[in-house]
This record gives C-alpha cells, structure tokens and sequence, in this order.
C-alpha cells in the first residue's frame, strides 16, 4: 500500500523519528514522508514510531491506499530540494 507520513514532535524527540521514518520511507519534505509499505512494514514502522513518541504530545498522521492507487502529488509554490542528508 501507498502510504503518506505528517508528523509532529517535540524538538527534541524530531530527530528520533526522522531516523525512524527514513528506515522505511522516503523523506519528501520537512516532516513529510511517503512510500510503499507491506502491511507487515506498517505495523513494523508503528511499533518503531510508537517507541519514539511521547503518546500524551506528539501526533503522526498516516494517510494510507490502498494497493495499485497511487496519489497524484501536486506542489505549488517553491520546490523543495530533494534532502542532501540521506544517510
């Protein structure tokens, strides 16, 4: 399935879930990421992001599609470059 990741954190928890997200997605924009994930990777990547998160602050929003449908993603405005920090 297609999925699309928004979250958002505490400054200091931010860099504990960004690593979590690029394990399994593709980071597309600031706390924006997307990508294809099984539904076994789903549960994977929330259990990893659940251990992240203080559950009483933090909130992760997870858009998901199902097989074979694929958002159209349009972007108005400045593009962002592609992250020059990928590990």
């Amino acid at each position: 399935m297609y999925v699309v990741v928004v979250y958002d954190t505490l400054a200091e928890r931010n860099s504990r879930i960004l690593r979590t997200c690029r394990k399994y997605l593709h980071h597309v924009q600031r706390s924006v990421f997307e990508g294809q994930l099984s539904e076994a990777q789903l549960r994977r990547f929330q259990a990893d992001v659940e251990d992240a998160l203080d559950l009483s602050y933090d909130n992760v929003l997870v858009y998901t599609f199902p097989p074979g449908a694929v958002p159209q993603r349009l972007e108005w405005g400045a593009v962002e470059p592609a992250p020059s920090d990928i590990l």
